[in-house]
């Protein structure tokens, strides 16, 4: 199966071994064009796509994209051109590549790949999922099913949108040690766990490399444990998410 990762910066592809769980293939990478619309971003997936011969016409391709996806239709926009708020993505990457494909949130793939591969495979219950990044963005998992689009980086936390305070681009922004930042993690993971009591949390992104400096120290019900993915978990996810649509 082979999953692309739409990013602000890059567009990522691979194929994915999904009884591993990883890369099958080195992975191809083409910067975003600066003006990343739906359609010159889908010429770009097209020749990622074109790179992977051995690839079946037949199967699915999965894409991620930083944006509310349902039905197919991209109904907001992170990091990415303002005309994918309501563009029928799924219609625009199906006809540029004359194939089925599966379009998810960047988040949401990410989450299923960590339940399916990652630091929570085989846990039972409720998964809750989260990347601190420019952003947060966040995947809930119950029992393996995917509760798509929650957005749960935007919740409202003591009159600010989470992510505003919490993302670890504001850390990186406001010169915060971590020491200063762990608070804000601390009200922001219990106000989530007080929401959802879930059973299991995952944290990713590129802070969690450091994982060991903030998240022992965090005050909770549930474990909390770093991804285990890292950059790789979108890709897989949205293979393994093309090949559920067979």
């Amino acid at each position: 199966m082979l999953g692309i990762d739409v990013g602000g910066s890059g567009i990522k592809g691979a194929a994915v071994d999904l009884i591993r769980g990883d890369f099958a293939t080195a992975r191809v990478r083409i910067p975003t064009p600066r003006h990343s619309t739906p359609a010159n971003v889908a010429r770009i997936v097209a020749q990622i796509v074109d790179s992977f011969a051995d690839i079946d016409p037949d199967t699915p391709i999965g894409i991620t994209v930083p944006a509310v996806v349902t039905h197919g239709i991209t109904r907001s926009a992170a990091n990415i051109d303002p005309s994918w708020i309501d563009a029928p993505a799924a219609e625009i990457f199906a006809n540029q590549l004359g194939r089925a494909v599966v379009v998810v949130n960047d988040a949401d793939a990410a989450g299923i790949a960590e339940v399916r591969f990652g630091a929570a495979r085989g846990a039972d219950g409720v998964v809750l999922v989260t990347t601190l990044g420019t952003g947060i963005g966040s995947a809930l998992i119950n029992r393996g099913v995917l509760v798509p689009n929650t957005e749960l980086g935007h919740l409202e936390i003591d009159g600010f949108d989470a992510e505003t305070r919490a993302a670890a681009s504001v850390k990186t922004a406001e010169g915060l040690s971590f020491a200063e930042y762990l608070p804000r993690l601390q009200r922001y993971y219990e106000t989530l766990e007080r929401l959802f009591w879930p059973d299991l949390f995952v944290v990713g992104g590129g802070v969690s490399r450091q994982a060991e400096e903030f998240l022992p120290k965090l005050n909770l019900n549930a474990p909390i444990v770093p991804a285990a993915l890292l950059n790789r978990a979108g890709i897989i996810g949205a293979a393994w998410l093309a090949a559920e649509s067979i």
